[in-house]
């Protein structure tokens, strides 16, 4: 819902919590005040049009605290006739924070509160199921942590009942030869190789 309201000569559209500045007001910082002037009142589709204001409509607004706007320079120059003119103007205002807007009975603040209990109720909801997953999860992470230590300790214990092989005795590296064994080595060597000479056939052997 919101309505068209007229103060000050100027008019703005305004919401539930919408903060404005109007020009300045005799009243007191911290008060509270009704707006008479509403010249259109919209809820969704519905829309009332003031003639020239909106009957049984009311807007009432939060005095927030008075400021002044920025300044305004005036110069009027006449060529020729060595005229010039400079003023400024820094204008009062008042900072109003719309309260409530109502229509025939219906609330806009009424509607906005509601608004917020079920999105707080929402959130709410989300933030429960949030809580119970990550506590599903936690449960589900500490149950398979103690599944892998069991896993890790069932061979640890298992170990020592197994006969541990037994370990090769290292080959006796053999015993160094002697340069004379090496000697006799290589000529029976030699001689076992070398063939047999042969005979030439002679007459005799005829």
């Amino acid at each position: 819902m919101y309505a068209v309201i007229e103060t000050g000569g100027k008019q703005y559209r305004v919401e539930v919590g919408t903060e404005l500045e109007v020009e300045l007001l005799d009243v007191e910082v911290g008060t509270e005040i009704a707006l008479d002037r509403i010249l259109l009142v919209a809820d969704g589709d519905m829309a009332a049009i003031g003639r020239p204001t909106v009957e049984n409509a009311t807007v009432r607004a939060e005095v927030v605290r008075r400021d002044r706007g920025e300044k305004v320079i005036s110069f009027k120059y006449r060529p020729k006739a060595r005229r010039r003119v400079k003023k400024g103007h820094r204008q009062d205002l008042l900072v109003l924070r719309i309260a409530d807007i109502t229509l025939d009975g219906k609330s806009a603040a009424a509607a906005v509160a509601t608004k917020g209990d079920a999105k707080k109720a929402d959130r709410a909801k989300v933030e429960q199921a949030a809580a119970r997953q990550a506590a599903e999860d936690a449960a589900l992470a500490a149950k398979l942590a103690e599944k892998a230590k069991a896993a890790e300790a069932a061979p640890a214990e298992a170990a020592p009942a197994e006969a541990a092989p037994a370990e090769a005795a290292p080959a006796e590296a053999p015993a160094k030869k002697t340069r004379a064994a090496k000697a006799a080595d290589a000529g029976t060597g030699a001689a076992a190789e070398a063939p047999a000479p042969k005979r030439s056939r002679t007459k005799k052997d005829a």
